[in-house]
């Protein structure tokens, strides 16, 4: 473990009531229509917040709690705050009583997080770090890249197949719009792997933790709808070539503009490739526009 990230000699947690004696005391069964598969090995969840990096200083931002394991394991970092932000009733009442064990330092939101801003929640430098709820983990990932420049880093928690397609190279069976998003924006990479029986209760497949450090210079907000546009029509064909699938975007004039050859297809593009692509759109939108 990372020592600039770790406390010295007992763990603030170490005296807590174990994870399963409190959500059998809650009747926090894990819930399919959640997306909850719940972390209560503190061996990995203290490895999870160690691959956050240094957070001291830090406030972090915890989507998804549940039971409160990996909670523990960032109250026992350096970290100035947490905020766990929590959908779930149950779970709610869960963090709310961890609160009260480390007053000042642990705050709780009840709350959809794809329908808040959490860079509202604290100040920067913000880091995320969370085992995300999978049903919902791609939309709340694409929302965090929007807001790129507010993030120092994120350590997000996935299912494997989705970690793979953010940290995909061109011409891979995994290398489609999510991967040009997140590389585009950060510098993605698989850090850990975990198999199905290090949840409770465990889901169909492996899982991946993905740290994601965002770039110093960040898109604005008009050009990463841009991309999302380009993205979304060049790989919802994945089987037609560049001059297909780009139709509705004025293919033709933007691949001649970019001088990108329209019988491509769109997974053999780089990401420098896709930025001119965007940059190009946005530029031609506007001048079509004026």
């Amino acid at each position: 473990m990372n020592a600039l990230n770790s406390r010295e000699s007992n763990p603030l947690s170490s005296s807590l009531e174990s994870l399963r004696d409190v959500i059998s005391r809650h009747g926090l069964d894990a819930r399919k229509a959640l997306g909850q598969h719940f972390l209560l090995d503190p061996t990995i969840t203290t490895r999870i917040a160690a691959l956050a990096g240094n957070l001291s200083g830090r406030h972090v931002v915890e989507v998804g709690p549940g039971p409160g394991g990996l909670t523990r394991a960032l109250l026992d970092t350096l970290a100035s705050t947490v905020t766990a932000v929590e959908l779930d009733t149950r779970a709610v009442a869960v963090i709310n009583e961890l609160a009260q064990a480390f007053p000042n330092r642990l705050s709780v939101l009840e709350a959809d997080a794809l329908k808040h801003d959490l860079t509202a929640l604290c100040p920067a430098p913000r880091h995320i770090v969370a085992n995300l709820p999978y049903n919902v983990a791609t939309p709340l990932l694409v929302g965090w890249l929007r807001q790129g420049s507010a993030w120092e880093r994120m350590t997000l928690m996935f299912q494997q197949e989705v970690a793979e397609r953010i940290c995909a190279e061109p011409n891979s069976a995994h290398y489609g719009r999510l991967g040009v998003l997140s590389q585009w924006c950060a510098q993605c990479a698989i850090v850990m792997t975990l198999p199905p029986g290090a949840f409770s209760p465990p889901p169909a497949v492996w899982s991946a933790v993905v740290s994601i450090t965002p770039h110093a210079a960040q898109p604005e907000p008009a050009l990463f709808k841009a991309m999302e546009r380009v993205t979304a029509a060049a790989f919802g064909q994945r089987r037609k070539m560049l001059r297909g699938s780009l139709k509705s975007l004025n293919g033709e004039a933007l691949l001649a503009e970019t001088g990108i050859d329209g019988t491509r297809r769109a997974e053999t593009l780089s990401i420098a490739e896709f930025d001119l692509l965007a940059r190009t759109h946005q530029a031609l939108s506007q001048k079509s526009a004026a």
